[in-house]
């Protein structure tokens, strides 16, 4: 088994896959991190549709992927970046997509979370934010899934200052039916989220985000921190109310951020635990023993694959996460809601695979490599 790949200037190189892959198998439930993944949809391939069109899903293949994330023992983080929110799919797609997979995960014991936002709103006053945060907030409470407050394009516009923010989240957690996850996502993954929280100054920031969270510590499960930056995650978890956890969403720094220290440890809710799922399941039983080395062991080699997919414009790492699962068998094919398979380019590509191979990733090697081909093909590669 051999395949040529696209290297440096558009040489072709030889590379050999694995003939085994990384064996993993489900086993019990984590007892030292809550760990969620943040998963992908898979689009229809079969619909008539185009890039502004409203997003067409493939019900069946979305959901048997999130029933195989919970067989690990992983949460399943629904409707979030992951699942290309504000990026191919819309408030009317990740309004069916809660209320089915809330559904799913009730009938099979999963764990899940879903994102409220403000997307079915481009763009308003704050009394519109408001009414747009809670319209969601309630369809995630009626499903029974727990709700995440993501960022909100739309109130990054309309707030003047830092007590905006605390008046729109003070106003939502009031009414919350239960302790929810507030999320922070950085520019780097939505450019239009810059100066969230009232500042571009991301010490001034934190400080508003964590006076949000001393005035309702009784209504916060958790945090979940997208800014990519491994000290902030840590300055901002030993100054959180005791009862409150830390979620990573650092995709860059995750292993030494779930690892922990003398002063504590992060949780998970990851973007790229959707194409690590069963090794990063298995990398926290290790961990739930007391086994750091062999959780980082485990884990630590993963970091150069996540580190390529989140690579500049990180937004576009969703198009990564697809790609491997496809690749992977978990759906037929390699199209995306909103045409973002478009988003990365054939070396791009090549490096994912030859990384994921490398860590065993794929439940079918052969497979695996056919599908690569099959891809290099379309772009005038031949074997």
């Amino acid at each position: 088994m051999t395949i040529r790949l696209p290297g440096a200037g558009g040489a072709l190189r030889t590379y050999e896959p694995r003939t085994e892959p990384l064996a993993v198998t489900p086993g019990t439930p984590f007892t030292s991190r809550t760990v969620f993944s943040a998963a992908h949809v898979v689009a229809d391939p079969f619909a008539d549709v185009s890039p502004d069109s409203p997003a067409a899903v493939d019900w069946d293949a979305t959901l048997a992927f999130r029933r195989h994330l919970w067989s690990h023992g992983l949460g399943v983080a629904e409707a979030m970046d992951t699942a290309q929110r504000g990026m191919g799919l819309d408030w009317a797609g990740a309004a069916e997509l809660i209320r089915r997979s809330a559904a799913e995960a009730k009938s099979v014991g999963g764990r899940i979370a879903c994102g409220v936002g403000t997307d079915q709103i481009a763009s308003g006053s704050l009394a519109e934010v408001r009414a747009g945060y809670e319209e969601q907030l309630a369809l995630v409470e009626e499903s029974g899934a727990q709700a995440i407050l993501m960022a909100s394009r739309a109130l990054a516009a309309a707030a003047s200052g830092p007590e905006d923010y605390l008046e729109v989240y003070g106003h939502l957690l009031r009414q919350a039916a239960e302790p929810v996850v507030l999320h922070w996502l950085g520019p780097m993954f939505d450019p239009a989220l810059e100066g969230y929280w009232g500042s571009a100054d991301l010490d001034a920031a934190t400080d508003t985000f964590l006076d949000v969270i001393a005035a309702h510590p009784d209504k916060i499960d958790g945090i979940k921190v997208s800014l990519l930056d491994a000290q902030r995650e840590i300055d901002i978890r030993r100054r959180l109310p005791k009862g409150v956890r830390c979620y990573t969403g650092d995709d860059f720094n995750y292993p030494e951020l779930i690892a922990g220290d003398e002063q504590g440890f992060s949780h998970a809710l990851l973007g790229i635990f959707d194409p690590l799922g069963p090794l990063a399941a298995q990398a926290v039983r290790v961990l739930d023993t007391g086994d750091v080395q062999g959780f980082r062991d485990l884990l630590d080699p993963t970091v150069g694959l996540s580190r390529h997919l989140f690579q500049t414009p990180t937004r576009f790492y969703k198009t990564g996460v697809v790609f491997l699962a496809w690749l992977a068998g978990h759906q037929s094919h390699f199209t995306m809601v909103g045409g973002l398979q478009s988003a990365r380019s054939l070396p791009h590509f090549a490096t994912a695979y030859e990384l994921a191979d490398g860590l065993g990733l794929f439940p079918d090697p052969k497979l695996a490599e056919e599908r690569m081909k099959t891809l290099l093909s379309m772009y005038g590669v031949n074997q």
